[in-house]
């Protein structure tokens, strides 16, 4: 296994950078960043949860959980608040253990500081009345109606109190979300790419819009770059958390309005 190890990931490495010793954090973010991503875009429904664990020979369980779901009212709330979760576990909880207990590193220098975010004001202010407009005029087409929000009231046992839950648990998943590819994929790589590191996180933050809406997988581009320098200015990922939660509410709001 370390022969192994060795021929694909040291040798390769010595090849190109053969005076420099091989940068185990900066390798880790990367697996990380890539078994994170997989993980959330495999287990982000309780259908495809259940659907592996079936596979996997796990009938019993599965059969005795589907049980239970049968009894909910709204399956719509449990299974969006299940992705929330799920995204939140991945996003924020297995970085932050890795920071806190295998780097034993602070979780403040990697986005969470406080101090940031009395800096951070002024910018949230002209983004949403930057970003207000262009919601609501993209509110209006059918693609955007499709889309948002994702909690549809139409549905059966859909109500206005679970909408709110649901904006609540969102949130959740917000915080995850720019802590992962705001905090964790930009402070990681820092040190190794400096500004650089803005753009490789760009990447993956681009590509997690794929099948949303054409205009806001645009946007993720330029979202990206910009929360994600200000991250790394500020060293706080709080700008792009409340502004990030703030248009998606917008989003939510127009969707039903226009509807």
């Amino acid at each position: 296994m370390r022969k192994l190890i060795h021929t694909i990931f040291i040798d390769p490495f010595s090849q190109f950078h053969k005076n420099e010793p091989l940068d185990k954090k900066v390798l880790l973010t990367f697996l990380i960043t890539a078994f994170s991503l997989v993980s959330i875009y495999y287990l982000n429904s309780i259908q495809k949860a259940l659907g592996i664990f079936y596979t996997w020979g796990f009938d019993q369980f599965t059969a005795a959980v589907i049980s239970k779901i049968q009894q909910i009212n709204d399956f719509q709330l449990l299974d969006l608040n299940y992705w929330a979760i799920c995204s939140f576990f991945f996003y924020f909880i297995v970085p932050a253990l890795v920071i806190k207990y295998y780097w034993k590193e602070n979780l403040s220098t990697y986005g969470l500081s406080l101090k940031g975010i009395l800096k951070g004001v002024k910018y949230y202010g002209l983004f949403l009345l930057f970003m207000l407009p262009l919601v609501w005029m993209v509110s209006h087409t059918d693609q955007f109606q499709n889309s948002y929000p994702f909690y549809r009231l139409n549905y059966s046992n859909a109500s206005y109190q679970h909408l709110v839950i649901w904006e609540c648990f969102y949130f959740l998943q917000f915080l995850g979300l720019e802590f992962f590819f705001r905090g964790f994929i930009v402070h990681s790589l820092k040190r190794r790419f400096g500004y650089y590191s803005v753009f490789i996180m760009m990447i993956p933050y681009c590509m997690i819009h794929f099948g949303k809406p054409l205009p806001e997988t645009i946007g993720a581009i330029f979202a990206g770059i910009i929360l994600g320098s200000l991250s790394l200015k500020s060293n706080s990922i709080w700008l792009g958390v409340f502004l990030h939660f703030s248009v998606a509410i917008a989003m939510d709001i127009f969707a039903i309005w226009n509807s």
